[in-house]
């Protein structure tokens, strides 16, 4: 148990007292614990958030014909940070698979005639833009986790995955030049988060050019930025901080030094030694809305984690992170779909950045 006493950084903020926090990893038994959700979602086809755009009659099929891989998890992007969960877990703890039925599952979804049906999808005229680029950024962290993982059937995957990969680095090729503006939303648009793991596919993977792509459109679209309006955050659902996850992209983009005057440039606060963002709350789990802010929460530790990484003299970022995992870990549970089929990835995401 670690103890916690941080102190609010802006006065009109509820300040959590002195208390004690539990300290987290990935262990066993939260892997088991995320792992069950996506496992169960992953064939679950209703419900289900299409959200594609009707060219015709032809287009009213369902979620399985048309997304024969990523139908389940109520959306595709969720099924699809659904496998990166699962993949990642696997290869670290292959116990959670000891009768080998999620292997199997696997071996019969990820296959080159579903692929080749997925891709009709994207280049459907009408749905070019689709998922663009929350859903394309898991796709590469998908792709990563695969490309990483030595096994035969995750290798035959990873295969099978990177023509979809290879089309949506192209579409994010096209529509970066283009994209004057930053999208600062603190849900599935936001500009920084797609970028952020996007890059670190380009990293793995060796994609030069897709590396340079990023960072060069990310030092211009975020470069100048000064006093971020954290105090404004969060908004009623939001699951990504606006301010964090754009400071955690440019500690990936620029050198160290570099870096540190621009942090202080754009979130000065954070160098206060009592910096303190108390976690959000949420009223209603049965709300697919309002259950986003227990994403923020996993989001925004991350993103803590991540700056903490960059700068070491910030190690107090830390504390604030645990606290906002801690706030949220204990709601994550099968009892209600809205959270279920999604917040385990936001969990084991904010986890695999903890020092």
């Amino acid at each position: 148990m670690l103890s916690m006493g941080i102190v609010a950084c802006q006065s009109n903020k509820e300040v959590s007292p002195a208390n004690t926090i539990e300290q987290h990893s990935l262990d066993l038994s939260s892997a088991q614990k995320i792992f069950e959700l996506p496992v169960h979602c992953l064939t679950i086809e209703y419900p289900n958030k299409l959200g594609q755009t009707i060219g015709s009659a032809d287009d009213l099929k369902t979620p399985i014909q048309l997304r024969p891989i990523f139908y389940g998890c109520f959306d595709w992007h969720s099924s699809v940070h659904g496998y990166w969960s699962i993949i990642n877990l696997m290869k670290e703890f292959p116990e959670l698979d000891p009768d080998g039925e999620v292997r199997k599952t696997l071996n019969e979804h990820i296959t080159p005639e579903n692929i080749a049906i997925e891709m009709q999808f994207f280049m459907d005229k009408n749905n070019r833009n689709f998922e663009r680029t929350y859903g394309w950024a898991w796709l590469f962290k998908l792709q990563e986790a695969l490309d990483n993982w030595q096994d035969d059937d995750a290798q035959k995957w990873a295969k099978t995955l990177q023509p979809l990969t290879d089309l949506l680095i192209e579409r994010y090729e096209e529509y970066l030049p283009k994209l004057y503006y930053p999208i600062r939303s603190g849900t599935h648009d936001n500009t920084a988060f797609g970028l952020s793991l996007s890059l670190d596919y380009a990293r793995s993977s060796g994609n030069k050019s897709f590396e340079s792509l990023i960072i060069v459109h990310a030092k211009r679209l975020y470069n100048s930025d000064e006093n971020c309006a954290l105090y404004f955050e969060p908004s009623g659902h939001d699951f990504l901080s606006p301010c964090l996850e754009e400071a955690y992209l440019m500690s990936k983009v620029l050198a160290d030094d570099v870096y540190k005057e621009w942090l202080t440039d754009f979130l000065p606060q954070i160098f206060d030694k009592d910096f303190h963002m108390v976690p959000a709350r949420v009223s209603d789990r049965s709300d697919g809305h309002l259950v986003h802010l227990d994403g923020l929460n996993f989001s925004r530790a991350a993103c803590l984690y991540g700056i903490a990484t960059k700068l070491p003299e910030l190690e107090y970022l830390n504390l604030v992170a645990l606290e906002h995992f801690d706030a949220s870990f204990g709601n994550i549970s099968d009892d209600d779909y809205m959270g279920s089929h999604w917040l385990g990835t936001f969990a084991l995401y904010a986890l695999q950045h903890q020092p």
